[in-house]
């Protein structure tokens, strides 16, 4: 077994943590985090890794020749890519494929790196994602029973609803603000379905242009994390998603309470 140097540890260490940031900021559960950023570790010699989550931070310790390393690391939440994440298994998975050529283990931690480095981080330009949004609200609509004017009105609200949230968040508003904002826009344009007499079911638009808000993805990862062990960050993710419920909430009622609707709902 070649020997690792203090330096090349420091080299695995940042590269394990790195693998777990990207995990945790574009929506892996815990135990992936966990799992794919041990066995990074292990593939590139490390004796053992050790790695805890926090909702907004991740520690992790590497042993090698009983000499431990200890990093830690703030987390930023980004926009849900599972494409990025098949990319992070698929690198561990060829790093793995390899360890039983003590040769390349020199070489296996630049490659490695470079494969970090090469990551397709490209996604939807916002204009595409918008009316896709904007069609599956419109779709709900319709299977709710609403007209086609109303399928309209709700397509047009989701749409600009969505490009209203993608804008806010690309300058970094705080995710609460952005929710309400993109709430209230959705239910504004969603409302005057009221004042213009448009289809058959006003309330129909008004619930189905917020459609896009329901924070599905991330209550699936909170129960899962809360099911499998990891209660401190599934609780933290938990209250993270009703908090954004709420939000769209505050932000539908202040909407609603402009424009002086009383007998809103089903």
């Amino acid at each position: 077994m070649t020997s690792i140097s203090y330096v090349q540890q420091q080299r695995i260490t940042r590269l394990c943590v790195r693998c777990g940031l990207l995990l945790m900021q574009y929506g892996a559960e815990s135990a992936v985090v966990v799992d794919l950023s041990k066995r990074l570790g292990l593939a590139l010699g490390m004796n053992s890794v050790e790695c805890s989550l926090n909702f907004n931070a991740l520690t992790l310790t590497t042993i090698c020749d009983e000499r431990c390393i200890t990093t830690t690391r703030d987390t930023i939440n980004q926009s849900i890519n599972v494409n990025l994440l098949v990319q992070i298994q698929q690198i561990v998975n060829r790093t793995e494929a390899i360890t039983d050529n003590d040769n390349l283990k020199s070489e296996l931690t630049e490659r490695t790196t470079l494969a970090f480095d090469e990551l397709d981080k490209a996604v939807y330009p916002p204009w595409l994602v918008s009316i896709f949004v904007g069609a599956s609200c419109a779709a709900f609509a319709y299977l709710n029973g609403g007209s086609w004017s109303i399928t309209a009105v709700t397509f047009i609200a989701g749409m600009v609803a969505m490009l209203t949230r993608i804008y806010l968040s690309k300058h970094h508003f705080n995710p609460f603000i952005t929710v309400i904002v993109t709430a209230f826009i959705a239910s504004l344009i969603g409302a005057t379905t009221y004042y213009f007499d448009i289809g058959n079911n006003a309330d129909i638009a008004v619930a189905s242009s917020v459609l896009l808000l329901i924070p599905s993805f991330p209550l699936i990862n909170s129960f899962s994390d809360i099911l499998k062990g990891y209660v401190n960050i599934g609780i933290g993710r938990a209250v993270f998603t009703y908090m954004l419920t709420l939000s769209a909430c505050v932000g539908i009622v202040m909407a609603l309470v402009l424009l002086q609707i009383q007998h809103w709902g089903f």
